[in-house]
């Protein structure tokens, strides 16, 4: 494609050279380019893409984009001075795969907690209506029945842009994807059109990166302020920011709640291990989703559905079999004992919160809950004595063990969980650093009925340590030691 199609839409200040030459690929990496690559210099978080302009070229780069431009200049390639090279990025990578969106449905979803579920269920839901969709998450990233391993929640503008353009020539009519907030402030989604937003819920994450709540809150909004007056944008009356995502978007608005009057109106009628059985804008409805954060989840999924145009009888019909994405309250019971373990991707205070408070409503009222919880290294470590506080406040027993430790020490982590804990709560945790011995321990201390949530982790099947990806599956772990029971 010529360059000068490529730069479609992007905010340039100058130019050193003709834009009317073939480019083979955009790159923002400068170990990728080769002979014929445009390279792209983007300030990142642990690197800035401009000390590398040399070495693209040496590569074979036959244009750099660029916020500063470098003070040697090479006559084998085109400087283009651009605003901000991540929005160009965007915008690049977007003209260059044909402009996907535009040829498909995309729904994007953000919040703190939900979005891999609300994502999940579009997908399935949407794929059981007869359609043939794309997903892009935390979990997994498919294109029709075809899984794409998936690295960060949302991939950088160019993979993304890349994937897009794949589902477009397989064939498929709608997209369903997660935005992270990572990924708004990085401009990975600039450029792509939208057809609709949802916003699920916004609490204390993150902030590692984001350094304030209210950056936060900004960032996410951001996503509903970029939709176009054509598309729909649907957030949660029930939290507090709820509005206020949606104050200055130009998309048609709606809201879904369980407790005030909104578009999508949902009541919870029964909640328990068979599922839920809910009200839904006059229509009872059972689905095998748990807990009322799956209530939300379950509201958002119709709400999009029926802005997409889909009948609400076949919706409700297909979405009531509907089960959620993987380590989102994945339950196993063992045989003998009955003893239930629950493994759920919780990691933030207000998703243990959510869970825990999940439990403590399905339980008898006899049954222990023995909650296993560990927090992540090189993330945000005001969030670990709260998630200890949540976790010892709401469970009989915890056990605080390592998460992803990263490049930290798992010891340390533990002991700014264990910072500042009351008196009561130290009564009721011990510590275990090997997490597979942690939930080793949480089974043995259970007896018949009891409740064993393991947190944090989910549907990863690695644990990070010192850079190195270890296979690890707490489900894995879970299945092995009931075997044990049983014998």
């Amino acid at each position: 494609m010529k360059l000068q199609e490529i730069l479609y839409k992007v905010s340039i200040r100058s130019v050193v050279g003709k834009t009317n030459i073939e480019a083979k690929d955009i790159q923002i990496d400068s170990r990728k380019v080769k002979k014929g690559s445009v390279f792209v210099a983007v300030k990142g978080t642990a690197a800035d893409g401009h000390r590398f302009i040399d070495n693209a070229v040496e590569a074979g780069a036959v244009a750099v984009v660029c916020e500063t431009m470098p003070l040697a200049m090479s006559e084998a390639a085109v400087y283009i001075q651009v605003e901000n090279s991540a929005v160009a990025a965007g915008y690049m990578a977007h003209n260059f795969f044909g402009q996907p969106s535009e040829r498909m449905k995309v729904v994007g979803v953000t919040g703190t907690n939900g979005k891999t579920t609300i994502a999940t269920l579009l997908y399935k839901l949407f794929t059981s209506l007869g359609y043939k969709c794309g997903l892009l998450s935390t979990v997994e990233n498919q294109i029709g029945n075809k899984i794409v391993a998936a690295t960060h929640t949302t991939p950088d503008a160019i993979s993304l842009n890349a994937l897009l353009k794949q589902m477009a020539e397989e064939g498929c009519t709608h997209v369903f994807m997660e935005a992270s907030s990572h990924a708004i402030e990085q401009h990975r989604i600039t450029g792509l059109r939208f057809e609709g937003g949802l916003f699920s819920n916004i609490t204390h994450d993150h902030l590692d990166y984001h350094k304030t709540f209210d950056e936060y809150i900004r960032v996410k909004k951001a996503f509903f302020d970029s939709l176009s007056s054509a598309a729909f944008a649907i957030s949660n009356a029930d939290d507090k920011r709820g509005a206020v995502m949606l104050q200055n978007t130009n998309a048609k608005k709606y809201f879904y709640s369980l407790k005030t009057l909104a578009d999508f109106k949902g009541k919870i009628i029964e909640n328990n291990l068979t599922g839920l059985v809910m009200d839904i804008n006059a229509q009872e409805v059972h689905f095998r989703l748990i807990g009322e954060f799956n209530a939300y989840n379950l509201l958002a999924v119709y709400g999009a559905a029926i802005c997409l145009g889909e009948d609400k009888h076949e919706v409700l019909r297909n979405l009531s079999v509907l089960t959620g994405a993987e380590g989102r309250f994945d339950y196993i019971v063992s045989a003998k004992e009955k003893i239930i373990a629950i493994v759920d991707y919780a990691h933030t205070p207000d998703a243990l919160l959510n869970v825990l408070g999940t439990i403590k409503k399905l339980k008898k009222g006899f049954e222990q809950v023995i909650t296993v919880v560990g927090c992540g290294g090189d993330r945000d470590k005001t969030k670990r004595p709260v998630m200890a506080e949540v976790a010892c406040e709401h469970s009989d027993k915890v056990i605080f063990t390592s998460d992803n430790p990263r490049s930290e020490d798992p010891l340390q982590i533990i002991k700014d969980m264990e910072a500042g804990l009351p008196a009561a709560a130290k009564r009721k945790y011990v510590s275990i650093a090997d997490r597979k011995e942690a939930i080793k321990t949480a089974i043995s201390f259970a007896k018949p009925e009891d409740i064993v949530l393991i947190a944090g982790k989910g549907h990863e099947k690695y644990q990070e340590i010192k850079g190195i990806k270890y296979d690890f599956d707490d489900k894995k772990v879970v299945r092995l030691m009931f075997e044990e029971l049983e014998r």
